[in-house]
């Protein structure tokens, strides 16, 4: 074990002639901020869900109520309401009240591209 760490250790040491300090500097200047890094993880988090991606899927053709998605995904009402609140709390899937219904849309156009590029490549690497 000792010579294992030992050996880390030096190669840390070495330098590697590819780093530029200067240009690495520069290139974290553009990384996000641990919140944001934080908050875009959680999305990644929640899109690793079959039923919350089948859902995202759904609401981007149609808005629907918790029954249809119920009914759609062939799943327990439970499951489609714990996917929805987390979808919700991601700021993913927004709601509005329409008579007695709860209906649930696609927040904005960056999720709509987000979900779209997503299976766009995922297509293209099949």
């Amino acid at each position: 074990m000792l010579f294992r760490s030992t050996t880390v250790h030096m190669f840390m040491q070495e330098k590697c002639e590819r780093v530029d300090s200067k240009q690495l500097e520069k290139l974290l200047e553009n990384v996000p901020g641990p919140e944001s890094v934080t908050r875009m993880a959680a999305v990644f988090q929640a899109l690793q869900s079959d039923t919350r991606l089948k859902i995202l899927f759904l609401l981007k053709q149609k808005e629907m109520c918790v029954c249809e998605l119920e009914q759609a995904l062939s799943v327990t009402q439970s499951a489609v309401s714990h996917g929805l609140r987390t979808l919700r709390q991601l700021d993913l899937v927004r709601v509005r009240r329409e008579g007695k219904f709860t209906i649930y849309y696609i927040a904005d156009e960056h999720v709509r591209t987000l979900i779209e590029m997503c299976l766009e490549h995922v297509e293209e690497k099949a």
